[in-house]
């Protein structure tokens, strides 16, 4: 004999996981006795891991993220990440990704920063040592660019 074939639109029907009972005891036997309550289910998605059980993992992909926009605070936050897994006993490469991408950047800004700021401020100099030359009335040229030194002021 067959099983007639199920109609197209329906979706299959899976069997719940099967349930832990313990063998019944024996008649007259005595049941044991437990003062503590039933331990609660496992929580869905347990079984694949948990964030806790590797702390510090998604602080070091944000630290990662937040280093290429903001270099110093994404070093500190993957410094953090990184003691976080530490202490676990983990291993945490994004934390580690956070610390060289944030301590480079940050580098590269205060070396940025020096290039564009010692020349301004020489030309600032520059200006101002020029218009108090002319004693700050009329127009001087300072690297070959004109300037009114009455509103420099």
């Amino acid at each position: 004999m067959t099983n007639p074939p199920a109609p197209e639109n329906t979706p299959p029907s899976y069997d719940p996981p099967p349930s832990y009972n313990p063998p019944p005891a024996a008649p007259g036997a005595a049941q044991p006795y437990s003062s503590a309550p039933p331990a609660p289910p496992a929580p869905a998605g347990a079984a694949y891991g948990s964030s806790t059980s590797y702390p510090g993992k998604t602080l070091g992909i944000v630290a990662v993220i937040v280093a290429i926009f903001a270099s110093l605070i994404g070093l500190i936050l993957g410094i953090i990440a990184l003691v976080q897994s530490r202490r676990a006993g983990r291993k945490n490469g994004p934390a580690v990704a956070a610390i060289i991408i944030g301590a480079v950047l940050f580098v590269l800004g205060i070396i940025i920063a020096i290039a564009v700021l010692i020349p301004l401020f020489t030309l600032t100099q520059e200006t101002l040592q020029a218009c108090q030359a002319v004693d700050f009335s009329g127009t001087v040229v300072v690297r070959g660019v004109e300037i009114d030194c009455t509103t420099a002021r």
